[in-house]
């Protein structure tokens, strides 16, 4: 059984676009990622599962639970970080997050504590004196003390430092291993990519394309960075991204480096760069009218 499943889930804010037919289906144990630029539709999806938004055709489910029709349920096993943290500012940090543990039957103080040391929260804090880091910190240990079944993460490590980041993984890596099924839509793509094993991509409120994140950035494809005179106008064997005099970037797509080699000898090079091909070069390819990997 899916744990998420949407079959031409739309909605519209009257005549505006938010998202239109929108079929996904993700399964047990999996991070999926759902990414797309500002505007694309990717807050719009994650409010309507959680029947923040009503939509205005198709259906979405939870555990096999109708989103709007059984929500109440749903909420009991779905731990949520939204992109941005709004809580009661009078509340301290504590009492914001016992408020929180009251809707879960699953709750566990010592474990909500355990989280808050691990974050470095500051207990005693009321909520309005935080920085929007430490909020998105309060609303991470919120999301994952009940110890959900689904956690669905909306730019969850936006305002967090290297070191939150770090600990954010760690405790994602946990979830995961105790069978939690994630659903993550993030603006940082490495992110993404270390973590997602499927990833969705939206386009004005469309999905563009699911794809396993193997094979999105699998084979042996690189993508070359030349620097120099005597650039090519094109190169056997390799997809021209962009081009000037002095700078030549291509994704070379054949298993053949020699072939690679032998093109790059001809050039008058004074810097190179040859990486593996990233999500951050597929994802914008889909906002280039190239769909191909």
């Amino acid at each position: 059984m899916a744990v998420i499943e949407t079959k031409g889930l739309t909605k519209f804010y009257g005549k505006n676009r938010g998202i239109v037919d929108v079929s996904v289906s993700v399964s047990e144990g999996e991070v999926y990622g759902f990414i797309g630029p500002n505007g694309a539709g990717k807050s719009t999806m994650i409010k309507t599962l959680l029947n923040l938004l009503f939509p205005t055709s198709g259906s979405a489910r939870i555990f096999g639970l109708d989103c709007v029709r059984d929500s109440r349920e749903i909420k009991q096993s779905v731990g949520y970080v939204p992109c941005e943290v709004r809580y009661y500012e009078d509340l301290t940090v504590a009492q914001m997050l016992a408020f929180s543990d009251s809707f879960h039957k699953n709750a566990d103080k010592a474990y909500t504590a355990s989280l808050s040391e691990r974050f470095g929260l500051e207990p005693k804090k009321k909520i309005g004196e935080l920085s929007s880091g430490n909020k998105k910190k309060t609303a991470l240990v919120a999301a994952l003390s009940s110890r959900p079944k689904l956690l669905i993460l909306d730019e969850p490590t936006n305002g967090l430092d290297p070191l939150m980041r770090k600990t954010f993984f760690e405790a994602i890596a946990e979830a995961r291993s105790s069978g939690a099924t994630i659903f993550l839509s993030s603006h940082n793509l490495d992110e993404v990519q270390s973590l997602c094993t499927r990833v969705a991509i939206i386009r004005e409120g469309r999905i563009a394309d699911v794809k396993k994140m193997r094979d999105l950035t699998a084979g042996n494809a690189k993508k070359v960075t030349v620097r120099g005179s005597r650039l090519p106008e094109s190169i056997e064997g390799a997809e021209v991204i962009s081009r000037t005099p002095e700078k030549l970037v291509f994704r070379y797509g054949s298993a053949d480096m020699k072939k690679l080699v032998a093109a790059l000898s001809s050039m008058e090079i004074t810097d190179l760069l040859i990486e593996d091909v990233k999500l951050q070069d597929v994802f914008m390819s889909y906002y280039s009218g190239d769909t191909k990997n």
